[in-house]
């Protein structure tokens, strides 16, 4: 067995030790794809379910203490990793079959088909990390939701970004993303600092939101689009030292994309918690419990 194989074994066997109220789930796809999700039941519930959708190449543990807390606050919470990352990596990624539409129309409505059967009672919310805001127009199952929290996320055109990350942007995937993907086979995020090694259709469809004007409006043209019937209100969260993130990049994705969505701009600031980076990444992270009073106020 290989290593990936034997970890991926190992924390499905295992996960229930670290925590007894959390269960390791597989949720196949309408292609017959196992999707690793967990669930977080709450002792005390509160008729809410949260679902988390993760970052591009982000790990679902990177969610585990954001997902714990709001269990503990009544919610069945649910994290899972898409086709390709992390839980549901096959053993090699070079030839594997996957791609950001894949995520959003297939993975991602897999889940909301299993929301709908498991917990058809509860009231429903969802916050996307990143591209996990960028696939909720791929799948008519974001309809169920009552509310969304957007968090890191927009209109990811490198001609909006910083002229620092703009530069970053057209040389990893104006240059390195299409050399490496055609030698390896996948293409290995480390030049861009940001999550795991992607398949090569998730690194193509990465290089078209950057390198694209129409961004996220160019993948949505490629499947069926429900982003117009997406009437829900959504806080969207900024932080203040993102560097990936322009106001300009937001306004568009809201305008653009979801322009029948009511979004509330937050931006939140490092003093706001322990006066350590936040970034990109780091708002689902322990460090910054005090934030995450922001989404538990907006669902409530």
């Amino acid at each position: 067995m290989e290593f990936s194989s034997f970890f991926r074994y190992f924390w499905k066997q295992n996960f229930n030790r670290f925590s007894l109220m959390n269960n390791t789930i597989t949720i196949h796809t309408q292609d017959q794809y196992p999707i690793i999700a967990t669930l977080f039941e709450p002792e005390n519930a509160n008729g809410k379910l949260l679902l988390v959708n993760s970052a591009t190449g982000v790990k679902q543990q990177t969610y585990y203490a954001f997902a714990q807390h709001f269990a503990e606050l009544g919610f069945v919470v649910i994290t899972y990793d898409y086709r390709g990352v992390a839980l549901s990596k096959p053993d090699q990624l070079r030839g594997f079959k996957a791609s950001m539409i894949t995520w959003g129309n297939t993975d991602y409505k897999a889940v909301t088909d299993f929301i709908e059967e498991h917990y058809p009672n509860h009231r429903k919310f969802l916050i996307g990390h990143s591209v996990g805001a960028l696939i909720l127009g791929m799948n008519k199952g974001s309809e169920i939701f009552e509310k969304f929290c957007f968090v890191a996320t927009q209109n990811t055109y490198f001609g909006h970004l910083s002229p620092r990350i703009k530069m970053l942007g057209l040389l990893g995937f104006g240059l390195y993303q299409p050399l490496l993907t055609r030698v390896k086979g996948y293409f290995k995020t480390y030049f861009v600092n940001l999550g795991e090694s992607l398949p090569k259709g998730v690194s193509d469809d990465w290089r078209t939101l950057i390198m694209n004007r129409k961004s996220v409006n160019r993948l949505l043209e490629k499947t069926e689009n429900f982003s117009k019937n997406l009437h829900q209100e959504v806080l969207y969260l900024n932080m203040q030292d993102d560097d990936w993130i322009t106001e300009t990049g937001m306004k568009l994705l809201m305008n653009e994309t979801y322009v029948n969505m009511k979004p509330i701009y937050r931006t939140v600031h490092p003093h706001e918690s322990n006066g350590e980076e936040i970034g990109h990444i780091n708002f689902f992270r322990a460090k910054h419990s005090k934030l995450w009073s922001i989404v538990f106020d907006w669902f409530s």
